[in-house]
Order: structure tokens, then C-alpha cells, then sequence
């Protein structure tokens, strides 16, 4: 990954917390609550997955930039989504949540250079390092799949 290309995916992540909050604003409790499928996600789960996965992936990234031989712990997010009280926690506050910790995560990640990029944790799920590269490739990516996600919910209810 060039410079270039590491300025670009951090522009791109930068605007996710305001895409969340335009795909969101104005919903009514019952669509943010809509479950379409017994195993799939309300928008407010979705909402929750995110505040929390920018948690872990700052972690991630801390770790990657900060220590050696490091070990990234494994995330159940099914288990996270039913356990943390996703469903009662406000939809602003979570979106306020992934704002602030995507924030501080592109503070970082401004800061590193090239040759950073290849500095990676063993993801024992996955069997293999993953490196930082990856991680700042999925910050964009993983919120538009779940903005994606949080329009089918939304034109489900249409």
C-alpha cells in the first residue's frame, strides 16, 4: 500500500460515522428494532457491532504499532450482538461511540508511515498474521457492507 493509497482509505473511513448517522436519522423504534430473520441483525445491533468492532480494531491497531509478536484475541460477534445490550442502548449514543473511537483510530493511523504497514499479529481464527494494512483496508470496507446492510433492513420495512 503507497502513501496515497493509505491517505485514501483513511479519507474514506473518516466519513463513515456521518454515513451512520445520515442512514439512521429519524428512524422510529420499530426500524431500528426490526429483526428481518431470527438470525439476522436490527439496524441497533448493527449499530452496537460497530461501536464496538472500532473498539477492537483500535486495539488491534494498537497492538500491531506498539508490540511485537503480538496475539489478536478472537471476537464472537454473534455472542457480543446478543450479551451487550445492543438493543437498549440509543442509536445516537452508538454512532457517537464508533465517532469518537474512529477518530482517535485515524489519529494513529495518520501518523504511520509505509514501512508500518507491514507490522501484523497473529490471528490465531485465522491462522496466520494479519497486518496493519488489512486492518486499515477493512476499516472503510466493513462499515459500507453494514450501511448496506442497514439500507435492506430499511427497505424491508418500505
Amino acid at each position: 500500500m503507497t502513501e496515497a493509497e493509505l491517505k485514501q482509505h483513511l479519507d474514506a473511513a473518516e466519513k463513515n460515522p456521518r454515513q451512520l448517522a445520515a442512514a439512521t436519522s429519524g428512524l422510529p423504534a420499530e426500524t431500528l428494532r426490526y429483526k428481518p430473520a431470527p438470525d439476522k441483525w436490527s439496524i441497533l445491533e448493527i449499530l452496537g457491532h460497530l461501536a464496538d468492532v472500532e473498539i477492537v480494531f483500535g486495539h488491534r491497531i494498537r497492538q500491531m504499532l506498539a508490540e511485537e509478536k503480538s496475539a489478536i484475541a478472537p471476537m464472537d460477534q454473534n455472542a457480543w450482538a446478543a450479551n451487550l445490550g445492543y438493543m437498549e442502548t440509543p442509536a445516537p449514543e452508538m454512532i457517537a461511540l464508533f465517532g469518537v473511537n474512529r477518530h482517535h483510530n485515524l489519529r494513529i493511523l495518520r501518523r504511520v508511515k509505509s514501512s508500518d504497514l507491514n507490522k501484523s499479529a497473529y490471528h490465531p481464527e485465522l491462522k496466520r498474521e494479519v497486518h496493519l494494512s488489512e486492518i486499515v483496508e477493512k476499516l472503510d470496507s466493513h462499515t459500507q457492507n453494514h450501511l448496506r446492510q442497514i439500507e435492506t433492513v430499511k427497505n424491508k420495512l418500505k
